[in-house]
């Protein structure tokens, strides 16, 4: 059984696909369900996140499972492959492992170091364990996964001072009005996202919070935790005026917020410019809210600048978590290869105890004389014997695991020996 790993990120798709290709929490048991249901994928974690979707698999056939996958990918979001094809990474192997290991422990993340990935990973196995998409690969493969970001944070500065989308959120609202002292935000929606900026904003100085929110007693929770006021989500462009910032971060697949809305409360406020960052994917606001005079508009994609910069100071600290990943690769390989040849020496030693069981019931016919104790012996014996021949031939397809090779190994003695005929 192969591991491998399929998917676009902020690197490699822009916002507008990545959107396209997310998956909604409660499309995930069905797609869960398609995605093992595919002839050649055994086992299937999906990561959706703002900021990359990935599959995560385990196959014998790893490169037709792949090739599945990309396939039903495009599909299952009414894409083409030509539309996909050109922003996918596949990784395969220890690649794969690599990769999975750095997403942990957020060395592949927008800005480095966030701890927010490392709990969606953990949800996103979750899902697959409740939807049993998962085996004793993938399953020891994430838990290998955590253990390597436990050990990250715990061993290097990467988690010090922790930034995350919603911190370069912050530094953006600095840029436009400076200090945020007597500024006020509005948070749309009331999940962790928001949550996080709303304790930057105030931790920088925001004098007022709303919170406004589909289900308005999680608005009123959320808001509460800062002295702030919400509104239920009906009353979102009568309000709009009375933000300075305002950051979206929900669920919705339309948009919440468009530029007629924006010009209205801009009008009220007297053209005071108003900052909009949408932190959602799919978008929460209209991309022409960016046209409009007095209005700014930025979405995940234009974060990344804030990020080169915490990627720069926490280059020494990325280093040392890099050879941590390397350090836990080859655990997680050289179980995975001895699964993999436990049932090849398995299958060997049922053979040759066939063939024993055999050529003695024939041989042991004719000797009616023989006494318990002699057929005793000579069972004994015969035992002895093939534990003995077959003692080298199962150390080295154990050794041959770890080799580069080992695959052809454990093929060639299967071959030999006949082990997957009938």
């Amino acid at each position: 059984m192969k591991i491998a790993a399929v998917g676009l990120n902020h690197n490699s798709a822009p916002v507008a696909l990545r959107e396209k290709l997310s998956f909604p929490e409660e499309r995930l048991p069905e797609s869960l369900a398609q995605l093992v249901g595919l002839e050649q994928v055994c086992e299937g974690v999906i990561l959706s996140t703002c900021n990359r979707v990935e599959i995560y698999l385990a196959a014998h056939d790893v490169q037709t499972a792949v090739e599945q996958t990309r396939i039903w990918l495009a599909h299952s979001h009414d894409l083409s492959l030509d539309e996909l094809n050109p922003h996918l990474y596949i990784n395969l192997e220890e690649e794969a492992v690599r990769h999975g290991f750095r997403v942990a422990s957020s060395l592949d993340s927008m800005v480095l170091g966030e701890p927010q990935i490392l709990g969606q990973m953990k949800k996103a196995y979750q899902h697959a364990v409740a939807q049993q998409s998962v085996g004793a690969i993938l399953n020891r493969f994430f838990q290998h996964a955590f253990q390597t970001a436990k050990r990250v944070r715990n061993e290097t500065a990467i988690a010090e001072n922790a930034v995350s989308v919603s911190f370069a959120a912050v530094e953006l609202s600095r840029k436009i009005f400076g200090e945020l002292n007597g500024h006020s935000c509005l948070l749309i929606g009331a999940g962790e996202m928001c949550e996080l900026a709303a304790r930057h904003l105030v931790a920088n100085g925001i004098d007022k919070v709303f919170v406004t929110n589909r289900t308005l007693e999680r608005a009123q929770n959320l808001a509460a935790q800062f002295d702030g006021h919400a509104f239920p989500m009906e009353k979102l462009a009568e309000n709009l005026h009375r933000a300075d910032i305002i950051i979206s971060s929900t669920g919705s697949t339309v948009y919440l917020v468009d530029a007629p809305m924006v010009k209205k409360a801009l009008k009220e406020r007297r053209q005071r410019p108003m900052f909009f960052i949408d932190i959602a994917v799919p978008r929460d606001l209209d991309p022409e809210i960016g046209d409009v005079d007095s209005a700014f508009l930025y979405d995940m994609d234009d974060l990344n600048q804030i990020v080169e910069q915490n990627r720069q100071e926490r280059a020494e600290a990325a280093q040392a978590a890099e050879n941590i990943v390397s350090e836990e690769i080859p655990g997680l390989l050289k179980w995975i290869s001895a699964l993999e040849v436990a049932p090849t020496i398995k299958a060997l030693r049922a053979h040759a105890e066939g063939v024993r069981d055999e050529v003695l019931e024939k041989q042991l016919r004719g000797w009616e004389t023989l006494s318990d104790d002699d057929r005793a012996r000579i069972e004994k014996l015969t035992r002895l014997l093939v534990n003995k021949i077959l003692h080298n031939p199962s150390e080295q397809l154990r050794l041959a695991a770890h080799e580069p090779d080992g695959d052809q190994i454990t093929a060639a003695t299967r071959r030999l020996f006949k082990l997957d005929d009938g």
